[in-house]
Order: structure tokens, then C-alpha cells, then sequence
């Protein structure tokens, strides 16, 4: 048995440092941390917490925010944490960046699909888009493309001219930096906008197409700049920066929870489903709900059930929910916090009349923006699925399976619609994915179900593209002011929520989801890609029959139909000050009207970052934890505390 200090020095090295240069040394080193760093998170599952254990915070939720803060609050030698999280542990099929897409609806996804609407998901299966969220240790870093983006700095000065004070960009960049190890020596050497030494890799895939340089060049002869979109400015065209270390997914049970081996401080339950009620259901291991004295109204603790054994977690300090933007407003509305009349409705118990679940914002995109290439350079299952690329990735961390995802470019553009009042301003409201293939470059094995499809679309718009070669560009709405919602299915924990997404429901997205469409095929017909022979793709969309095909309001249909969810939701629980009608938690993340509960996900946002959220998650469970400890540990008093003083 390995000593526990002298596992948690060589987990820590393994998970935190390059790969040696050779192969062999390579296989030792995935073999090492594999057997080390793995073994340990599994361990934790197995063992037993015992009834009425005390804590001093417990996290439900161990995904991209959740992983963050159990490690980070595990820092302070008298802390004591719990980490629930429903989900399993990542598999080394995860580690390998070009199956990202694989991942979905597998058990390590909570499939989710958004009801019925006549505004978008016209070309799904049942008219329901599918909304991949993570049911695994980290969440849905495991699960995601790995897009390392922080959004735009008038993001965050927006939310604190909201009211939200500490959270303007100059407030909340240094912990991006903070958790931050950037391996491009380019892009590292700009201290002021970046960091090393974190916890989190990121790096640029260590492979790629021609055709993903190909979207570069045509960015730049498009008029725009090759740059690097987490510094000063924004808009251009760069290969992306993704979470990745050495060729590999760096998830954030990686990066943040690995390293907590050894910390007698910590414990990480696994299949921790969270719930309101208080009996065991069957086909979980774990049913836990947070406890909220209804008189108090203080959140002070977590029960559970494991063999049909009753458990109880007291939080000495907090309960802090990180089940993202879905599980996050369930549990909350399970538990009594949510708005009155539905949960009187389900006859739950209202302990705190607030707006949960509402101001739902999602980035949504054209997704089968499809363009035939004639030379055989683009990703292609089958050209890829052999015994070398694998070898490749073993031996070396490099070849195509190292492409996140098949995602080889993102771009940031201005429309004519971006801000009317300052054409001037480096806020852009379109990022376009680029991607070097299509859902039909596996023949309809997988990817077509994973974005489910209904068969008339493939049948009728993909199939002839299939195996073929091919590219994507999406362009993906940065700033929707379209808002949907999430309600309670039923008071069952077991029931997913229902969620209303409201694509396209205000006029001026589509408006901008058009000018995207229009620009990207632009781009898609540059010198740059018609060298590889990229055209159009002329086969009409099912459903948009009725449309001069090339028009305003062809594209407009062709979105509603290819509507794809970039796996963002956000906004279900208000950050805002006390005047907001809106809000569901102050600055501090607290929530209003009950004390010693927290959430610190992406449903904080009052407003989407313009980019993806991962990192964005992460910075703000970076900055919440920091607040707790502050508060707690280190006898720091609150912004609120000394605003009431005055």
C-alpha cells in the first residue's frame, strides 16, 4: 500500500506536469496516474460516512464549480468537506478529446430535453432539442468541447453596473489567472491577461487539419485579426485555446480534485443523487436533500440515504449547491425556495418566495451549416478509426484524436446590429465554431443521435453528405435576449424539469442569427478554403420547402430547424442586488431570505458571457470560494457587512 503523503506528492506531479518526451516514459506516466489518481477519487466513493457526520461546508454538486470549490476550501487545514455528486468517475474514454460528442447519452449525461416550441428545434425528433448536461465528476467538462473562453470584459462591467459590486472585469480577472496554466509560451508571456502554475491546463490541440488553418487565413482575408480572444480584444479569428493537457481532456475533477489526495480533509461521494424527499428510491445509491430549518430558514445540513440507511451531514457553515443551471433551480424549488404559486401547486412547502428557474438564457446556434469539401483533408471517422491514430494518441499525446470535439476555429465578428450607439466598441455579438466535419462524418452512427435529429432531417438534408467530407461553421448568438424558463415536472425528484428554452422568441436574435449566416458562408467561399474545393451545400432543408431557397428567410428557417443548444445554460438563479425583483442570490452568492446556503454555478449569471461558459464557471467558484474562506476562516468581513455598518 502506498504511503497516502508520498500518493498524493506523485498523483499531484502525474496530473500536474508534461508527459516525458518518449513513448515509453509516456505509457508509465498515463499507467501511473491512472492506477494513483483514479484509484484515490473511487476510494472515497466506496467508503462510509457515518450517520449525523458534521461538516463544515457541503457542496452538492461536483461538477466544473463544485470540483473548485470542495478543493479549494479543503485548502484551509480546519475545514472539513463533502463533495455529493450523482455522477460517476471519469473513464479513459473521456481523456480523449475527439470523442467529445460521443460522451452524450451515456450515463454520464443527465438527458435533458427542452419541450416542444414552435420557435426552434423544428428539425429534432419530436421538435425537442437534446440538452446535454454532465452526471460526473466534473461535470460537464467532461462531457464539453473544452473551449477555454472567458467571454468579453463588458460582460462582467455589466453585471456590476447591475449592481452587482466585485464583479466588474478588473475585479474578476484575477481569478482567471489564478486557476490558469497556460502552456502556449506565446500567449503565457501576456502576464497581465493570463497565468501559469494553476491548477487548469490549457493549450491548443497539438494536431490539426489544414483546414484548420485554412480557417484562420480566411478570417484574416475576411479583414479580420489573428488573436488571441482572452486578452484585450475579442473579435478575430484564432485556433482555440481548450482545457486540455498533453493531449488530453483536463476536466476539472483533473485539474482541481486530483490534487486533493492525501487531504485527510475531503471526501468525495459518488452516485450522490440530490433530492428533496425523504425516502429511499431505489435505483440510486444515494438520496440526499438539504435540510432548511422552515422557522430559522437556515440551511444547516444534507440527509441521505445509502443501503436504505438514513444519513445526516451537518454543515457547520454552508450548504453550497453547485448542480448546475437545470439541477441547481430543481433542487432549490424540491427544498421549498422557489417561486409560491408553483410550489403550491405541487404542494411543496414554501419556505422562501423567490424567482428560481426563471431568466433561463442559452447561446443556440445554426448548427447544420454544412459545406462539402473535394479534397479528403477534413475529419472523417472512418479515415481516423484505425490502430495508428490510437497509437499516436498512446504513444505520443498527438495525431487527430486530439482534436476537441473535430473543433479546429473560433471566431468573434461585429453584425451591423452589434451596439448601433458605438460601432467602434469591441463587443461582438456572433462566435462562429468551426469544425472540420459535420454530423454526417460517422455515416449516422452516433452523431446524428446525439443532436437529435428526427430521421425526415437526416434523410432528407444529411444522408447525402454522409462519410463524405465536409465542414460546419456555426454561428452561435452571443448576447440572445430571448428568455426561457424551467418548472417543475412533478414534486418527484426522479422527474426531469421541464425546460422552455424560447428560441428566437424576440425578434432581433434572429435578425442577428441571419447576418451570422450570411457571414459565414462568405468566409466559407475565401481563397483560403476554396483551395480544398468548399462549396455550397445545395440540398434544401425539410420544412423549408415553402422559402426561396438563398434568402433572409430561408436562413431564418434553416435555424429554427438546426437549432443547437452550445451547452450554455444559464441565468436560473439571479445574481443581483436586493432591489432586483429578479434576483435569487446577492453579490455574495448567498441565497436571499436563507442563511448558510450558496449557489456558485452558471445559474448565478444575470446576463450570458459573451463566449463559452466553462471557464466563466470556473472563475466564479473561484471568486465564491474566496468569499467563504474570507468570511469563515480568515475573519474577513462582507461587502454587506460593511455597507450596513456605515
Amino acid at each position: 500500500m502506498v504511503h497516502p503523503q508520498l500518493q498524493h506528492a506523485l498523483c499531484t506531479y502525474s496530473c500536474n506536469t508534461h508527459y516525458a518526451p518518449t513513448a515509453a516514459t509516456r505509457i508509465m506516466h498515463l499507467q501511473l496516474r491512472h492506477a494513483l489518481c483514479s484509484c484515490s477519487i473511487r476510494s472515497s466513493q466506496s467508503s462510509e460516512i457515518s450517520p449525523s457526520t458534521l461538516c463544515t461546508d457541503v457542496t452538492v454538486g461536483g461538477g466544473s464549480a463544485g470540483a473548485v470549490m470542495a478543493s479549494r476550501l479543503s485548502e484551509v487545514p480546519q475545514a472539513t468537506v463533502l463533495l455529493l455528486e450523482a455522477g460517476i468517475d471519469e473513464t479513459d474514454i473521456t481523456d480523449v478529446p475527439v470523442m467529445a460528442g460521443f460522451l452524450q447519452l451515456t450515463d454520464m449525461d443527465w438527458k435533458y430535453k427542452t419541450e416542444p416550441q414552435n420557435s426552434a428545434c423544428l428539425g429534432m425528433s419530436g421538435r425537442r432539442c437534446n440538452w446535454p448536461r454532465g452526471k460526473v465528476l466534473g461535470g460537464s467538462s467532461v462531457l464539453n468541447y473544452m473551449m477555454y473562453v472567458r467571454g468579453n470584459r463588458h460582460d462582467y462591467d455589466k453585471w456590476a453596473n447591475m449592481g452587482n459590486h466585485g464583479w466588474n472585469y478588473e475585479s474578476i480577472l484575477p481569478y482567471f489567472k489564478k486557476s490558469e496554466d497556460n502552456r502556449n509560451p506565446f500567449i503565457a508571456q501576456n502576464t497581465r491577461y493570463h497565468g501559469t502554475g494553476g491548477y487548469l491546463t490549457v493549450m491548443e490541440a497539438p494536431w490539426r487539419t489544414p483546414l484548420g488553418d485554412a480557417w484562420v487565413e480566411a478570417g484574416v482575408q475576411q479583414g479580420f485579426k489573428n488573436r488571441d480572444y482572452n486578452s484585450e480584444f475579442q473579435a478575430g479569428f484564432m485556433h482555440p485555446q481548450a482545457t486540455m493537457r498533453d493531449g488530453s481532456r483536463c476536466s476539472t475533477a483533473k485539474a482541481f480534485l486530483r490534487p486533493t489526495v492525501g487531504r485527510r480533509n475531503i471526501h468525495i461521494a459518488m452516485r450522490a443523487f440530490v433530492t428533496k424527499v425523504s425516502d429511499a428510491v431505489s435505483r440510486s445509491d444515494f438520496v440526499t436533500k438539504i435540510l432548511i430549518n422552515p422557522v430559522t430558514r437556515r440551511a444547516y445540513g444534507v440527509e441521505y440515504f445509502r443501503n436504505y440507511k438514513l444519513h445526516t451531514v451537518l454543515a457547520r457553515k454552508e450548504v453550497i449547491l453547485s448542480a448546475g443551471a437545470v439541477n441547481s433551480p430543481q433542487l432549490l424549488m424540491l427544498s421549498g425556495v422557489g417561486p409560491r404559486q408553483h410550489l403550491q401547486d405541487h404542494g411543496i412547502p414554501v419556505i422562501q418566495d423567490l424567482p428560481v428557474g426563471h431568466n433561463l438564457q442559452d447561446h443556440i446556434s445554426t448548427g447544420l451549416l454544412v459545406f462539402p469539401v473535394e479534397q479528403p483533408v477534413s475529419i472523417v471517422q472512418q479515415r481516423y478509426e484505425n490502430f495508428w491514430a490510437l497509437m499516436r494518441y498512446i504513444l505520443h499525446g498527438e495525431g487527430p484524436l486530439t482534436v476537441p470535439g473535430g473543433l479546429e476555429g473560433l471566431g468573434f465578428v461585429h453584425t451591423k446590429y452589434h451596439d448601433r450607439k458605438n460601432d467602434t466598441l469591441d463587443y461582438p455579438d456572433i462566435e462562429y465554431h468551426f469544425i472540420s466535419g459535420s454530423v454526417a462524418s460517422d455515416e449516422g452512427r452516433q452523431l446524428m443521435k446525439v443532436s437529435g435529429l428526427s430521421q425526415r432531417t437526416w434523410e432528407g438534408y444529411l444522408k447525402p453528405l454522409s462519410g463524405r467530407d465536409s465542414i460546419t461553421i456555426l454561428p452561435m448568438l452571443l448576447r440572445p435576449k430571448s428568455r426561457g424558463y424551467i418548472t417543475l415536472r412533478s414534486a418527484s425528484p426522479e422527474d426531469h424539469p421541464l425546460i422552455f428554452h424560447n428560441y428566437f422568441t424576440h425578434p432581433d436574435d434572429m435578425m442577428v442569427m441571419v447576418e451570422g449566416i450570411k457571414l459565414a458562408i462568405e468566409i466559407a467561399h475565401t481563397p483560403a478554403f476554396r483551395k480544398f474545393g468548399t462549396r455550397m451545400y445545395e440540398v434544401i432543408m425539410p420544412g423549408c420547402y415553402h422559402v426561396e431557397p438563398w434568402t433572409d428567410q430561408y436562413w431564418e428557417c434553416l435555424a429554427r430547424h438546426s437549432s443547437f443548444t452550445i451547452y450554455h445554460p444559464c441565468g436560473t438563479a439571479k445574481m443581483g442586488p436586493y432591489w432586483d425583483p429578479y434576483a435569487v442570490v446577492d453579490p455574495e452568492l448567498k441565497v436571499y431570505g436563507i442563511s448558510g446556503l450558496r449557489v456558485v454555478d452558471a445559474s448565478i449569471m444575470p446576463t450570458i458571457v459573451s463566449g463559452n461558459t466553462n471557464a466563466p464557471v470556473i472563475m466564479i467558484a473561484e471568486k465564491a470560494s474566496d468569499m467563504v474562506k474570507g468570511y469563515w476562516y480568515y475573519h474577513q468581513p462582507s461587502y454587506a457587512d460593511l455597507l450596513h455598518k456605515r
